[in-house]
């Protein structure tokens, strides 16, 4: 008879679920589990802070298309992390967060780490969350765990296993056994599929808009077959990146692109949703990207999600690999839509244009940060991984990185995070190891986890963190005077830091870059150590990027309350005629 404890039996389920890397952060109640990693071959990485674990594992999940990992500490530790559940949560990745609390016995002693319900707070912002009461249910219920966070819609789900669970043994043959861990998505209704190709097969100007529902399972090779197949143009919504190399004829780049197609007067006809939510990257309630005339198929394992927001022409509640496979195999003959796409990758942008013509130093004597983003990513090469930050620098390197790795550009998504991409670099780098992996950041996103420096170093991650250093929280600075006039900034602006400086302390390499000409030696510079690296650039904190001016409109005629980051309150008539054009 061998007696094992909890936190075996999980670590022995992770293994056997295909599991590898687990992040994590230590507290006394996981011990059990750590050490159980620790025989069993999974690999630890530990973080400076709870939320980067969490941050990690999305990361991690995204651009491998497996279910991330994360282990936090009852109590604060828990709390920590809750960011970094809930950006899952709405963003739609498979992450399994794993935690502890005081023991069974106690509750309600008022002991330390306890006094409120951790499951109840987990439950509003993940598929599912249970706590584990007896040692033997570990295996059955992380299998439970896994095919929920991974079946139908993906997003993050919670086990608390309380430490006196962790830490009794019980004998072995008491243990329940995994009973799988996979889900299949599934097919297309006949009848949808044909509707859908019916439809498809009439259209002059159709694209294709990939979202985030094509990374789980990763479908790039299907994508990658229809495209070859039809030549329908394909765009894709910031977490979809990467799913077509660039060079591939039919890759036409974001959703920046497809708004570019209205103004170009050229817009598509048909738009097929393929995993990607009606919704603030798809356009919201406006047709700037999806025009109001234009017949739409969604693509959705989650039926409500189809027509969320307007009218659909076909409803397919399908996986998106599936969903691809049955169109290629039933379609026969493609139409002809070479010249189409090859107009699309013509069209160019409006808004590039305009900033193109701009001096590469601004009026206040830092970097203009479009042309500094032209040149980092220009340096950096097509083969990276971008672990984008938010606020206003996420949005200059959303018009312009590009990843031939899928999901290999990522941004916070629906939850508009700060300080998340440490976390996600941290992921990604371990997922990748041989891949180049660069973390960019605003000054202000940067200080919110800047201690995760010393993760890289320890973990020997060669990352590469690049700070754009506007000496201001630029989007809300900007989000102000837009709304209140120049100067009206209020705690919106920082201090010039040596970032270079502080990378140094945490025993990484730093260097501050000021002129226009020095950027694309240094990055060079940083790759070639490989080992972590911070870049402090001088970025000009007084332009603006074009984004702001549609996120913060002026009052005008039609405008009746300015709602900054959202929709403003029309006036009556306005509203009455957008109504009536309404499909």
């Amino acid at each position: 008879m061998e007696k094992v404890d909890a936190g075996e039996l999980l670590a022995r389920t992770l293994v056997a679920a295909g599991v590898r890397d687990v992040f994590a952060l230590h507290g006394g109640h996981l011990d059990s589990f750590l050490q159980g990693c620790s025989r069993n071959g999974l690999r630890l990485i530990d973080t400076r802070h709870e939320a980067t674990a969490g941050h990690a594992a999305e990361a991690y999940a995204r651009t491998t298309g497996r279910i991330g990992v994360c282990a936090i500490t009852a109590g604060p530790g828990f709390t920590n992390s809750y960011t970094a559940i809930a950006q899952a949560f709405v963003n739609a990745v498979p992450v399994l967060f794993i935690t502890s609390s005081p023991p069974l016995r106690e509750t309600e002693l008022n002991v330390l780490q306890g006094g409120f319900d951790q499951v109840a707070a987990a439950a509003p912002v993940t598929k599912w969350a249970h706590r584990v009461t007896n040692p033997e249910r570990v295996p059955d219920l992380v299998s439970l765990a896994m095919r929920t966070a991974y079946g139908g819609r993906p997003g993050p789900v919670l086990l608390e296993v309380p430490i006196d669970v962790f830490f009794t043994p019980i004998d072995e043959r008491r243990a329940t056994r995994p009973t799988g861990f996979q889900v299949e998505r599934p097919a297309p209704a006949p009848a949808a599929l044909r509707r859908a190709l019916d439809v498809l097969g009439r259209a002059q100007r159709p694209v294709l808009l990939l979202g985030g529902g094509a990374l789980f399972p990763p479908c790039y090779d299907v994508v990658r077959r229809f495209a070859d197949a039809t030549r329908i143009p394909v765009f894709t919504t910031g977490k979809a990146y990467g799913m077509l190399p660039a060079e591939h004829p039919s890759n036409c780049g974001g959703t920046a692109a497809l708004g570019a197609l209205g103004a170009a007067g050229t817009p598509p006809d048909v738009v097929v949703l393929l995993g990607a939510r009606q919704g603030m990257f798809a356009g919201g309630r406006g047709f700037g990207l999806l025009p109001v005339d234009a017949k739409l198929i969604q693509v959705d394992v989650d039926p409500a999600e189809i027509g969320r927001i307007r009218p659909v022409e076909v409803a397919i509640a399908a996986g998106c690999r599936e969903t691809l496979q049955a169109m290629l195999d039933d379609a026969g003959a493609w139409p002809d839509w070479r010249g189409w796409a090859e107009r699309v990758r013509a069209t160019p942008s409006p808004t590039e244009q305009l900033l193109a013509s701009e001096s590469v130093i601004a009026e206040d004597g830092r970097l203009h940060p479009f042309h500094a983003t032209k040149a980092l990513v220009d340096a950096l090469g097509p083969d990276t991984i971008y672990a984008l930050d938010g606020g206003e620098m996420g949005a200059w390197l959303g018009m312009i990185a590009r990843s031939t790795v899928p999901g290999g550009v990522m941004r916070s998504g629906y939850l508009g995070t700060l300080g998340h991409s440490f976390g996600f670099a941290i992921g990604a780098q371990v997922a990748h190891p041989d891949r180049r992996v660069v973390q960019i950041a605003g000054d202000g996103a940067f200080g919110f986890h800047l201690q995760e420096l010393d993760t890289m170093v320890r973990h020997n991650l060669p990352i590469v963190s690049i700070v754009y250093n506007n000496v201001s929280w630029g989007m809300s600075l900007h989000g102000q005077e837009a709304m209140f006039g120049r100067g009206s900034g209020v705690i919106s602006r920082l201090r010039d830091t040596d970032y270079d400086r502080v990378a140094m302390a945490f025993g990484a390499d730093g260097e501050r870059v000021r002129d226009f000409e020095a950027i694309q030696p240094a990055v060079r510079r940083a790759l070639d150590a490989r080992r972590p690296v911070v870049l402090n650039l001088e970025i000009s904190g007084d332009v603006v990027h074009p984004v702001m001016r549609e996120m913060v409109r002026q009052p005008g005629p039609d405008v009746e309350v300015v709602i900054p980051y959202y929709e403003s309150v029309p006036v009556l008539p306005a509203l009455v005629e957008a109504a009536a054009s309404s499909p």
